[in-house]
């Protein structure tokens, strides 16, 4: 028999990213209408340990879908990886009645939902990174708001090596995944596409494709470079010192954590959180919700954790053939 779920607690961990609020949004309003409370619990795991837990209500989320960021806000918390601190936050959710808790983050936020699952706390992960690099999921939080900032940052900064005649090296983030830096890389027309799991640091074939591209009478070249590589800025200086043109390079940074959602991370957030919910009041625990294959579904987080993803050799294929 499964537990029956009175309180549901929420928080988001680790990077932010936009469509955070309304998967919330979504945990609360559907499970306020499954009969169940809701906790909100600020600052992730390290609200957690500290007790920053409040009830919420319909009207806590109002007003919210829109914007990016967390209203619970995140932090890291690297004393959660210890077994007697998971134990102690189980004691915590215990304490304040919660019997299920919604995790939205990454991988790592999953391992401490897994961890609190081993404690007795009914537990479900939702994907929220803009690194796609969740492999069980074909869709993360904030992935797609992120890849659209980061066009339109490259678009501005294409306009500007056009005019001077430059090469821009422009370094997007991802960590250790290049999704980011494809997919921009692709929907800008870059002549270079600088993926981790891709790139064998043969410096000389970017050195030689610029001289030639340059040859053939373009104008501007344009790499992108993954966070995973990164060192866009003394790669510039290389590159200008062996081709003789000028170089700069671009750290888009964090405003692609930031801004308003688009309408699919508004939207495909929004399912993800319902489901959450769903799922914990049917009594299910140790899950992560994710969207394959058209559908979505959810997973035993053991068995997501141990997925492996790669990048689609045919996608990377056309990045490098359209920019020739």
């Amino acid at each position: 028999m499964s537990k029956e779920i009175k309180t549901i607690g929420v928080l988001t961990s680790g990077g932010d990213a936009p469509g955070m609020n309304a998967a919330i949004r979504a945990v609360v309003r559907k499970a306020i209408s499954n009969g169940v409370k809701v906790k909100g619990i600020k600052k992730g795991y390290l609200g957690l340990l500290n007790e920053e837990i409040v009830d919420m209500e319909r009207k806590s989320v109002s007003d919210i879908i829109q914007t990016g960021g967390t209203i619970l806000g995140t932090a890291r918390c690297l004393e959660f990886k210890e077994p007697e601190v998971q134990a102690r936050g189980a004691e915590i959710c215990r304490k304040h009645g919660i019997d299920g808790l919604v995790v939205i983050g990454g991988d790592g936020s999953y391992r401490g939902a897994q961890a609190l699952a081993r404690n007795g706390i009914n537990t479900v992960g939702i994907p929220g990174t803009i690194d796609l690099d969740i492999a069980c999921t074909e869709y993360t939080i904030g992935f797609d708001t992120a890849i659209n900032t980061a066009m339109e940052a490259i678009d501005k900064v294409r306009d500007t090596s056009s005019s001077h005649e430059r090469c821009s090296i422009i370094e997007v983030m991802g960590r250790d995944a290049g999704y980011i830096a494809l997919w921009t890389g692709v929907a800008n027309g870059a002549e270079d596409i600088l993926l981790p799991e891709k790139y064998d640091y043969n410096e000389q074939a970017i050195i030689n494709n610029i001289i030639e591209n340059r040859k053939r009478g373009k104008t501007h070249h344009i790499i992108i470079n993954a966070e995973g590589i990164g060192h866009s800025t003394s790669m510039a200086k290389r590159i200008e010192a062996a081709t003789g043109i000028e170089t700069r390079a671009t750290i888009l940074g964090y405003l692609q954590r930031g801004g308003h959602p688009t309408c699919k991370d508004r939207f495909y957030a929004s399912i993800m959180g319902a489901y959450a919910a769903d799922i914990l009041c049917q009594g299910k625990s140790n899950r992560v919700v994710a969207y394959t294959h058209g559908e979505f579904v959810d997973f035993d987080i053991e068995e997501a954790l141990s997925m492996k993803k790669y990048i689609n050799e045919y996608q990377y294929e056309i990045g490098k053939r359209l920019s020739q």
